[in-house]
């Protein structure tokens, strides 16, 4: 008898929706995030559709990026005429934090709000930045004169 257990390549898969979805029905709320270098630069892109841009709210603490956004919930009159038929965008406080690595210029990071995505720069810091250093050359075998002096006669 075998003791043979199947492999389900979807389990890891499924234990992350799991803990996405809860995530999603308690009190946090998901911030989609792409984050790319270009040149000397790396840019953070958050998804924030429907924020009121005066509500968004950045800060650094020592290595953690924290973002903080939120999206108040719309109203409508509930009378024998109105009231919702489907509810299903979330509102409330978004919240994200990011660490950042050594070697970036946290004091200029710069942050704009278009179209319902927030972009971050955060520039490399000068000191963390590839350079070149001068080689400087010195003589390969330096002469040393070994001749006796000449006498005064």
């Amino acid at each position: 008898m075998s003791n043979y257990t199947p492999v389900n390549p979807f389990r890891e898969m499924d234990r992350l929706f799991n803990q996405v979805s809860r995530a999603v029905a308690g009190d946090s709320h998901m911030m989609p995030m792409d984050l790319y270098r270009q040149g000397d630069a790396f840019t953070v892109k958050v998804d924030l559709p429907g924020v009121d841009p005066a509500s968004i709210d950045i800060d650094v603490d020592d290595r953690t990026l924290t973002v903080r956004a939120e999206r108040t919930a719309e109203t409508v009159d509930n009378d024998e005429n109105s009231g919702w038929v489907s509810r299903e965008r979330s509102f409330g406080t978004y919240a994200r934090q990011i660490s950042l690595g050594r070697g970036l210029d946290t004091a200029h990071i710069a942050a704009t709000y278009t179209d319902g995505v927030l972009t971050l720069t955060v520039p490399i810091a000068e000191e963390a930045k590839p350079r070149k250093i001068a080689v400087v050359t010195t003589p390969a075998n330096p002469v040393i004169d070994t001749s006796p002096e000449e006498s005064a006669h």
